[in-house]
């Protein structure tokens, strides 16, 4: 099963993208809203998470306490370090599963804001945007300050960063048309296929 990653910075459209494969029949598996679900159902994740920022990192009721740990890797980088240390991990995990299942798709797609060659994805995608249209955007779609994007943006790889990692690059920005770009790329990684079942 040939695995493709898409990827790229908050605000670039790598959703967007993402949805206009998954249109073409190509499952997507969406890291982050994985990790969201994994933090509250993967017993042995939630028992490191509470060994590692304390009982407090759970409601009475089970809830992942989201508030709580954004408090706590905020004040600590190392913290935020460690807990993404147990994250991802589960993350591949689950993503190699979910692989598994997807028998008839002609390759996969994975979403996630943080994509390296050590991956073990066999292709990447990076979706670019120019970093003002992308602080436009996640102002008026997020309802943030623009304080607020640029500091979540510092965090973030540059998009030189994204694109030194790519196999492909999907501009996203000024008047771009994505759809063609995916129709090309969606073309190209089948063509693949076919030259591995020759």
């Amino acid at each position: 099963m040939l695995k493709v990653g898409i990827t790229g910075g908050i605000g670039s459209g790598k959703s967007t993208v993402a949805r206009i494969f998954s249109h073409l029949g190509i499952p997507v598996y969406d890291s982050d809203q994985r990790a969201k679900d994994l933090v509250s159902s993967d017993t042995q994740l939630i028992t490191q998470i509470k060994q590692l920022m304390g009982v407090e990192a759970y409601l009475p009721d089970g809830t992942y306490h989201r508030k709580y740990i954004s408090e706590q890797v905020f004040k600590n980088p190392e913290k935020l370090k460690a807990l993404n240390h147990l994250i991802h991990p589960a993350v591949r995990k689950d993503f190699e599963a979910w692989v598994n299942q997807q028998v008839d798709a002609p390759y996969v797609l994975k979403e996630a804001a943080i994509m390296n060659r050590d991956s073990g994805l066999d292709a990447i995608i990076v979706v670019h945007t120019p970093v003002k249209e992308r602080i436009e955007r996640v102002i008026k779609r997020d309802g943030r300050t623009e304080d607020q994007v640029k500091n979540i943006m510092e965090n973030q790889k540059t998009e030189e960063e994204f694109i030194s990692v790519a196999d492909y690059v999907i501009n996203n920005g000024n008047g771009h048309s994505i759809l063609r770009q995916v129709l090309e790329i969606d073309k190209k990684l089948r063509s693949t296929l076919d030259q591995y079942n020759v």
